[in-house]
């Protein structure tokens, strides 16, 4: 064990005006963590609003004008890609969405003000939403819009696959994994579609008589029950 010496024994090991320096220092940086995570959150809900907005298709260029200012604001803020990474995220996933609902070009990161791993996590999640399209078209007999969500899909699933990124800069395999898992379902309901689109009806007579338990009637029907 070391001894100090009496010359030292006397003296704190750190000067009181720097205790108390690092103790405000900290609670400044706490001040500042809580600050990003309300208006973290804050940005979080209201893409992710603006997104089911879109899906409805009741979204305003001037609502998305108002969340792209909101996430300058706090792209402003020291720290705030790490304090508030999926609120970012969330954003960049918004202005993705609304740009492929109005046939227009992806923004680019440097545009929207983010860092490559805000970024690709984004787009990542985007295959989600441009899956939510497919099916809406579906459920609207639109197979042309159902087939153009799908190819999006697809080119969207071909590039996350072509980054190698390190788990410890992004999480990326499970968005790929989940990317082609969504991939695949869409594309099996695009062609059922297709297929149920293609099929003759059934004739009306013959599907009552199916629904009745009875044969079609006329001259040389066997009568009797269905066996």
């Amino acid at each position: 064990m070391t001894r100090r010496s009496r010359s030292t024994a006397d003296r704190p090991v750190l000067p009181p005006e720097e205790v108390a320096r690092l103790t405000e220092d900290l609670a400044r940086q706490v001040r500042e963590r809580d600050a990003l995570l309300v208006t973290g959150r804050e940005l979080r809900r209201h893409a992710q609003a603006l997104m089911r907005r879109i899906h409805a298709r009741s979204t305003e260029e001037d609502e998305v004008r108002a969340l792209s200012e909101e996430a300058v604001r706090l792209l402003r803020e020291p720290g705030a890609e790490e304090g508030a990474f999926d609120a970012l995220q969330e954003y960049v996933e918004a202005r993705l969405l609304w740009a492929v609902t109005r046939d227009e070009p992806l923004p680019l990161a440097p545009e929207l003000g983010v860092s490559s791993v805000v970024y690709l996590s984004g787009l990542g999640d985007l295959v989600g939403e441009v899956r939510r399209l497919a099916l809406d078209a579906l459920s609207r007999g639109d197979l042309n819009a159902a087939s153009a969500s799908l190819r999006l899909m697809e080119e969207l699933f071909h590039l996350l696959l072509s980054f190698d990124v390190p788990r410890g800069l992004l999480p990326l395999k499970p968005k790929q994994d989940s990317a082609r898992a969504l991939l695949e379902r869409t594309r099996s309901e695009v062609v059922l579609a297709r297929v149920m689109a293609r099929a003759p009806p059934a004739h009306p007579a013959v599907g009552a008589a199916e629904r009745g338990g009875e044969r079609p009637k006329g001259p040389g029907a066997r009568r009797g029950p269905v066996p």
